[in-house]
């Protein structure tokens, strides 16, 4: 009698053991897939896009089109005006969308990455390029954006290295103003340089404040905004 207790025990054992098991491999349905970042394709980088259906005398729309990410489940798709700063912004669940957007504007764009199994996102790639209008036939450079000092930074120096970068679609980029101070913005104009940088810079423990101006071979310009960094004693 205590031999077939015994077996019934090792029997029960054994079934719940095989219970175990299932419920372990169950759990990998509900494994986190999190999303790779989207190649984008268009508009391309740096280059001007004609290609829009003119809606009015100031916008158009421009179809926006991106490679599929590994383990997305939507896009977040996200426009940025370079003159104004405002932003446009779209989720949808497809690798392309149309968007209504100003003329004779330079725009950034990128594309968030997002998975229904994952918090974690995945971005793009940032691109730029220019929306034209029908009677444009040369562009302003792109507005300049900051290398160093970065923006915010506390730093703790007598003299600043000031550097940064832009493009142009017509490549006729051709100097920069540059405009430093401790007033925002920033009005005494420090240099008009061909290269896109100033070295030592003389400042003391202060907040300041710059911005710089390109200017291409046809005469058009962009201001990059305001940059800012403060120096500490």
């Amino acid at each position: 009698m205590k031999i077939v207790k015994f077996i019934a025990f090792i029997g029960i054992l054994a079934i719940i053991g095989c219970g175990g098991d299932s419920d372990d491999s169950g759990s990998t349905s509900n494994e986190e897939k999190i999303p790779e970042k989207a190649s984008l394709v268009f508009p391309n980088n740096n280059e001007e896009c004609n290609t829009g259906i003119q809606t009015s005398d100031t916008q158009s729309i421009v179809n926006f089109s991106w490679s599929a990410a590994t383990n997305a489940t939507s896009y977040q798709l996200i426009v940025v005006n370079l003159v104004s700063g405002s932003q446009l912004s779209q989720v949808v669940s497809t690798t392309n969308v149309d968007m209504v957007i100003k003329m004779n504007t330079p725009y950034r764009w990128s594309v968030i990455s997002r998975s229904s199994s994952s918090a974690v996102t995945a971005t793009s790639d940032n691109w730029k390029f220019y929306n034209s209008g029908p009677a444009v036939t040369t562009y302003a450079p792109f507005p300049a954006e900051v290398i160093s000092p970065e923006m915010g930074v506390n730093l703790n120096a007598s003299t600043v290295n000031l550097s940064w970068q832009t493009s142009d679609v017509d490549g006729d980029l051709e100097s920069y103003e540059v405009y430093f101070g401790t007033v925002n913005p920033p009005v005494d104009l420090i240099g008009e340089v061909t290269d896109m940088f100033i070295n030592d810079v003389a400042v003391t423990p202060n907040t300041y404040y710059w911005m710089v101006k390109s200017i291409d071979e046809e005469g058009n310009s962009s201001d990059s905004g305001v940059f800012e960094f403060k120096i500490s004693n």
